[in-house]
């Protein structure tokens, strides 16, 4: 059973009781800078009834969500054409770098998430060391990243029943993806952690069973259609290292970096996760050596296996293989790994969105009502709202799906960028505050290692990946487009600062 316990905008570790000593004088001096109830910038911001979360999720459930959050449609399906852009070496070299930016990421969010844990991290810790302005943009970024998502998912998901029941309206079945998301969010966070502990290991164990029969393939112990020897690693360099340049293999890096987004989820996750001192090290530790496994060794598979210029060309890299070898009925298992993977991403997602919602509520960013929970300690009035934007960006995506959807897309790959700057520089202001404030980094229960050079590591690298997009054709619109989204954000802070200055509210108390 969970427990009841709060998850409010103090950041104040004491309030955790399995927090260690250690970090309680942490969490205590980040919590001192933090607008609380005698705030005069945010009127609404109260402590008040029933806006307690419950931590109800488990170490096990954390790295789930994590890998839930990241494998995905790109891996399952889109991953040979990736492979034909930029080659069989090119490609696996972007993922390694993709899987180390995004670990030094979350090497700085673990500091933070360990001192802090709340839930909605990111605005929080932006709001605290950077500014509220800051704050309230990174909250929309990453709101809209997983809206855009959910749309996409659900569209996803009636097309892929097709398969199965070809004469059956595609939005019969996005419809019922929409309602079990729903109801799994609804019940309880225990409820949800359970749900996509399924989904996500329904993938991981597809991609090990992939990994595992296509290294008996490779080194000949089993046959493979197409040849007569051990097919080996010979595939990856058959026409050089980097067959269409290096400069493919950057876009690819790029791609790569917004595949990888969903790992954060760890962050947002944290508020209701019971120790997150053990637990939140524990999940990021395991990320990397995930990353690796899951995606550089099914690509390395996929490479060896099937000539590269064939990769990309109609199907999934995963069926061509699974047919390969002569395993049956290859098509339908995948498209349901791949159903399994659209389930588990938008049931992610709309955690994510709903608990930025809540999050935003919960400092005032926003009406306070979003931020009052039921008394499985779920946020319904945000859930409706993230669910309601979903849906939004599902009808966008059917109605103008040239012209808004295409922005909205657009935004979503470059905010989750957004965000990992913005993590790397609130862990460096943390650490140089708490250094200024007369405290060791050993009084903390979890340091990020190799500070200062993987904080600033990762903000540099995150800030070159989102700069040098500039450099691709194929995605500078969404460059101009995130650029100009950033300034509206601003300008929407301070006009709703101004606006509360001149019509000030009367303090919300929730029954």
């Amino acid at each position: 059973m969970s427990q009841p316990d709060h998850d409010t905008a103090s950041v104040d570790a004491t309030d955790e009781p399995n927090q260690t000593a250690a970090a309680s004088p942490a969490s205590t001096t980040a919590s001192s800078n933090t607008p609380d109830a005698t705030s005069t910038d945010h009127p609404e911001r109260r402590h008040a009834l029933h806006t307690n979360l419950k931590r109800g999720m488990e170490s096990r459930h954390l790295q789930m969500i994590s890998l839930g959050g990241v494998i995905g449609t790109g891996l399952f399906l889109s991953s040979g054409y990736t492979i034909q852009q930029a080659g069989p070496i090119g490609t696996i070299l972007a993922y390694g770098i993709g899987a180390l930016i995004v670990y030094l990421v979350m090497l700085t969010l673990g500091e933070l998430s360990v001192a802090m844990p709340v839930t909605g991290s990111f605005h929080v810790y932006a709001e605290k060391f950077i500014g509220p302005a800051t704050g309230f943009v990174i909250a929309i970024q990453y709101w809209l990243t997983w809206t855009v998502a959910l749309g996409s998912e659900f569209t996803a998901a009636g097309l892929l029943m097709q398969r199965w029941f070809p004469h059956t309206p595609t939005w019969i079945w996005s419809a019922a993806c929409i309602i079990l998301i729903f109801t799994a969010n609804a019940l309880s966070v225990r409820f949800f952690a359970e749900a996509e502990f399924v989904f996500a290991s329904i993938k991981v164990f597809a991609i090990c069973a992939f990994i595992a029969i296509g290294l008996l393939a490779i080194f000949g112990i089993i046959p493979i259609a197409g040849y007569t020897h051990a097919p080996m690693f010979g595939n990856l360099v058959k026409d050089g290292v980097f067959p269409n340049g290096f400069m493919p293999v950057f876009a690819t890096i790029l791609t790569v970096n917004f595949a990888f987004s969903g790992t954060e989820l760890i962050g947002v996750t944290a508020g209701e996760t019971r120790n997150p001192e053990v637990a939140v090290p524990k999940a990021i530790h395991t990320t990397l050596w995930r990353l690796v496994l899951f995606f550089i060794g099914s690509i390395t598979v996929m490479c060896a296996l099937i000539p590269w210029r064939q990769a990309g060309v109609g199907e999934s890299p995963f069926v061509l293989v699974f047919n390969s070898i002569g395993i049956p009925y290859a098509a339908d298992i995948m498209n349901f790994v791949v159903l399994t993977a659209v389930l588990s991403a938008s049931n992610s997602g709309l955690y994510a969105s709903t608990r930025m919602v809540w999050s935003m509520g919960n400092e005032g960013m926003i009406p306070r009502w979003f931020a009052k929970t039921n008394r499985h300690g779920v946020p319904m009035l945000a859930l409706c709202a993230a669910m309601a934007g979903g849906l939004l960006a599902l009808l966008s995506s059917v109605v103008a799906a040239s012209t808004v959807y295409l922005v909205l897309v657009a935004l979503s790959g470059l905010s989750a960028v957004v965000v990992w700057i913005a993590i790397a520089y609130c862990q460096i202001a943390f650490r140089r505050k708490w250094v200024a404030s007369g405290h060791s980094a050993d009084e903390l229960v979890y340091r990020t290692p190799g500070y200062p050079y993987t904080s600033w590591g990762a903000f540099i690298l995150c800030t070159a990946s989102f700069l040098l997009v500039f450099f691709d054709k194929e995605q500078r619109f969404a460059l101009g487009a995130e650029l100009v989204f950033i300034a509206v954000c601003y300008a929407a802070y301070f006009l709703q600062q101004w606006w509360r200055r001149r019509h000030p509210v009367a303090e919300v108390q929730l029954p």
